[in-house]
């Protein structure tokens, strides 16, 4: 292996992409056990690498020298070997100032909660320190002399103005989860997690929730992985490749959910969508159709609407975990509020609202199978739609108008800051 990641797990990792999309080298994910860690190090069998959980303290003892920053972080994520020597960096430090920059993300006088000791935390700990933060504490699931407890956290600090997540925590397939409950916390400016799969983590679109800022981990991720390339090459890149790669990678990344009411057009317009945008369409109705093997209204006579529901929120898990796809709803999907923040953590919900008076009825659509029906469950789902939705597309008029704004929408939600 020349370039490369360390790490105990690494199916989760974007490094790779990353990495070869910044520079002109092959990237390998190494993903090593703590028993094949010494040998993997005693060998140095790699011109430069990467290192992540759990490996960034553990790989000091090795280092024949360390920059400034990394020792007096106390943790390494970029080693080069030279001459038979290793020499540790830190660039996590790096990217992770470049996202609070980017995101108008001041610590100075601030009082910042850390979660988490790890070597992530070190450094985003150095970056609040070097850009002026009133009181920093690390909280972790046990006290000790370096740390607080999450109970004292919630009870003597719910004053705290940054909250930043350095443990994985919320990270996928554990994407259900977030470190800490963001309720007793009244002053919140700001929370930021190192946590970048699922693009979004619960913990952010709590803060989200919350009215504050909130930033996921994707954007330090490139920073760091830029710097690492400008150490690995010895050249200089220009910073506006992080955004650049940022948008990019968002797009591949992302999906497109469409929320609305049966009739409105979230299937035409989401095939229409998908082609153009180059992802995979999937139309969860039809998935559950395949799995139950028989139609909806069926299944709603036989079963009834609780276990349709039910299939509807497992089918709904299954595909917001993946990747760079349009994915039609059904009506109904909104009545669960999980079903809405579990597609919202790789995507962004849209809602295609179709007038009334437009919508077509019966074919199928038990809860819907009249003009009258469709008006009562109209009126009954509009709160949810309005609460559920992170944009609206009109589709009143003609399909290529409607696929138009969808695709605005989209191209909005990649820029946004």
């Amino acid at each position: 292996m020349k370039y490369g990641l360390i790490g105990e797990k690494l199916g989760h990792s974007f490094s790779k992409i990353i990495h070869e999309q910044l520079a002109d080298y092959t990237y390998d994910l190494f993903p090593l056990s703590k028993e094949s860690f010494h040998r993997f190090m005693v060998e140095k069998e790699f011109e430069a690498i990467n290192v992540t959980i759990p490996y960034k303290e553990m790989v000091i003892p090795y280092l024949d020298s360390m920059d400034p920053k990394a020792e007096a972080i106390g943790a390494v994520n970029t080693i080069v070997h030279k001459f038979n020597m290793l020499y540790g960096y830190n660039t996590d430090y790096d990217g992770f100032r470049y996202m609070l920059v980017k995101h108008k993300i001041d610590p100075k006088g601030k009082k910042i909660i850390v979660l988490g000791k790890g070597g992530a935390a070190k450094a985003c700990i150095a970056v609040i320190k070097d850009m002026g933060a009133k009181e920093i504490l690390s909280v972790y699931y046990k006290e000790s002399p370096e740390t607080i407890s999450y109970q004292t956290c919630y009870q003597d600090h719910s004053d705290a103005e940054i909250i930043i997540n350095t443990t994985p925590v919320g990270m996928y397939p554990n994407a259900e989860k977030s470190p800490i409950d963001l309720a007793p916390f009244g002053k919140l400016m700001a929370v930021v997690d190192v946590v970048y799969n699922p693009l979004r983590t619960k913990f952010v679109l709590d803060g989200i929730a919350k009215g504050v800022v909130a930033v996921g981990g994707l954007e330090m991720l490139i920073g760091q992985a830029k710097c690492a390339v400008e150490i690995f090459l010895g050249k200089k890149m220009e910073d506006n490749i992080i955004q650049k790669l940022y948008t990019s990678l968002l797009d591949e990344r992302s999906n497109l959910v469409l929320i609305g009411m049966s009739g409105c057009g979230k299937t035409t317009l989401g095939k229409m969508a998908a082609k153009r945008l180059g992802k995979t369409f999937v139309d969860i109705d039809s998935e559950i159709v395949k799995e139950i093997n028989m139609p909806i209204a069926e299944y709603f006579a036989k079963m009834g609407e609780a276990a349709f529901r039910k299939k509807e929120k497992a089918m709904v898990l299954k595909f917001s975990q993946q990747n760079s796809l349009v994915i039609s709803t059904g009506g109904g999907v909104v009545k669960d509020k999980e079903n809405i923040d579990t597609l919202k953590q790789n995507g962004l919900v849209l809602w295609i609202k179709r007038d009334v008076t437009l919508l077509e009825s019966g074919n199928g659509r038990p809860l819907a199978p009249d003009k009258d029906a469709t008006l009562r469950l109209y009126q009954e789902r509009l709160p949810l739609y309005t609460a559920s939705a992170e944009a609206i597309s009109e589709n009143n008029t003609t399909l290529e108008k409607g696929l138009k704004e969808v695709l605005n929408q989209y191209s909005k939600f990649l820029t946004k800051e």
